[in-house]
């Protein structure tokens, strides 16, 4: 399916936001709708098809999360929320809510348009019916309930840090995608990246390699791509 053939919803009551998101989309070929809040954005759905929504969650009237409530009545399409919050209580609300995925503002432009990618392929795959409802058997006897979120290792629970978990289901989200660092922790942390940021990711991912793969200096689950990032097989 060509990219002219997506069609993605922006709510967000911020003019500017809008804006830039819009062109980033537009850029990509996708075809764009607009909403200034979440009563405009329930509507639009009802009307018309879209294959993705990207929702600002702190609107007036209505916040994203009430609107992508409402919206799960009668709409299976993704829900990529737009955040300024990064508390583990908020990002539960937003999934609890319907949604699919997240980024925090301020958000780089590789990010937004990564998950975009992955969140239109996985639904234009399924189409709307239930996105996962079986585990993911990996190397070595690793095995995932990515509702869930869960990862065992030949049946026992590897002890996964929270950072560890993060960064093993947000490669999982983009798998077969090459991540660059920066990305994974902006992602993760919800912060900008700094010079030091590629050091607590690679601390992570040897965490990650030490606890789920048999040989962890010859990875089969996360593999690094020199000079590009790290890329879930």
């Amino acid at each position: 399916m060509a990219n002219s053939d997506i069609k993605i919803l922006v709510v967000d009551d911020e003019a500017e936001i809008r804006k830039v998101v819009c062109l980033l989309l537009k850029n990509k070929g996708y075809s764009v709708l607009e909403a200034s809040n979440g009563i405009s954005a329930i509507e639009i759905v009802k009307q018309d098809s879209v294959d993705l929504i990207i929702m600002d969650i702190m609107m007036p009237k209505m916040s994203g999360v009430e609107a992508t409530v409402s919206i799960r009545k009668f709409s299976m399409a993704p829900v990529l929320f737009l955040t300024a919050k990064s508390l583990v209580a908020d990002k539960e609300k937003a999934y609890g809510s319907g949604g699919d995925d997240y980024v925090v503002k301020p958000f780089s432009s590789a990010e937004l348009l990564m998950k975009v990618e992955s969140l239109v392929r996985r639904y234009t795959v399924y189409k709307g019916k239930e996105r996962t409802d079986g585990v993911i058997s990996l190397s070595g006897g690793v095995e995932v309930d990515p509702e869930k979120r869960i990862v065992t290792k030949n049946g026992e629970d590897p002890n996964l840090r929270d950072k560890e978990s993060a960064i093993f289901f947000y490669l999982l989200e983009h798998r077969g995608n090459t991540v660059e660092p920066d990305v994974i922790f902006e992602a993760v942390w919800g912060e900008r990246a700094l010079a030091s940021s590629a050091n607590n990711v690679t601390v992570n991912i040897l965490g990650l390699r030490k606890k789920l793969e048999d040989d962890p200096s010859n990875p089969k689950i996360i593999k690094t791509v020199w000079g590009k990032g790290y890329q879930f097989v």
